[in-house]
């Protein structure tokens, strides 16, 4: 049975430490390939400066031909209709084109303590499983309503998740990789060098247009 990781995000701009991190859960998680999904229009922030399109071919420069991951524009391609990138839609339109997988819906901390807001979120339990990467020596902390419910579906290991189709959640730790979408706007908006931070086909592509409109987000983000 195909296992599949769903990594979404503005990617704004998309950065080494998410690449890194794709790769790190596709090994930690024994992942066939992991969905690199850029949000269109996401509804929990505001719309991100950058097009969604400009976003998507940043992420495709990215990725390039790194074995294992997947750049999945299906929001983009939602995004056409009008609608919002809810990633309870995304995972089932995921689900009807391969029934036969088990998804594994990747989250940072702070969103999987959000979760509750999120738009029919119990649904992605009946979906896939939910895997949060954790800070080092930090240890998540849900809120009330999320740790009821996930009484009974916390798993201590990989394995587990693949021995069930959907519905559990696991915590898990990477080496970090300290690089934030926040700095590296941050650095362009004073004229600094993002090397090393961002992959070089990314930073050979971005036009003045691309720097203003970032530095415009990261300005409108700290007003």
């Amino acid at each position: 049975m195909k296992a599949i990781g769903f990594f979404g995000g503005t990617f704004a701009p998309i950065h080494n430490g998410h690449l890194r991190l794709a790769i790190e859960l596709k090994e930690a998680l024994g992942l066939d390939v992991v969905h690199v999904t850029p949000s269109a229009r996401p509804p929990h922030r505001a719309h991100p400066g950058i097009s969604a399109e400009r976003r998507l071919d940043w992420v495709r420069l990215a990725v390039g031909d790194e074995p294992g991951l997947f750049v999945d524009d299906r929001e983009l391609r939602r995004a056409t209709q009008g609608l919002l990138s809810y990633t309870c839609d995304s995972l089932a339109d995921l689900k009807r084109e391969q029934p036969e997988s088990r998804l594994f819906l990747l989250l940072g901390d702070d969103a999987a303590n959000q979760l509750p807001s999120w738009h029919r979120w119990r649904e992605l339990f009946e979906l896939a499983h939910v895997v949060v990467v954790e800070r080092p020596g930090q240890r998540s902390e849900p809120g009330a309503e999320l740790a009821d419910f996930l009484r009974g579906r916390k798993v201590d290991a990989a394995r587990a998740l693949h021995e069930s189709p959907h519905g559990l959640w696991l915590s898990i730790t990477v080496p970090p990789l300290a690089i934030s979408s926040t700095r590296i706007r941050s650095l362009l908006q004073a004229g600094r060098s993002v090397r090393g931070l961002v992959p070089e086909p990314v930073i050979r592509s971005l036009t003045p247009e691309d720097v203003r409109a970032l530095t415009i987000e990261e300005a409108a983000i700290h007003d």
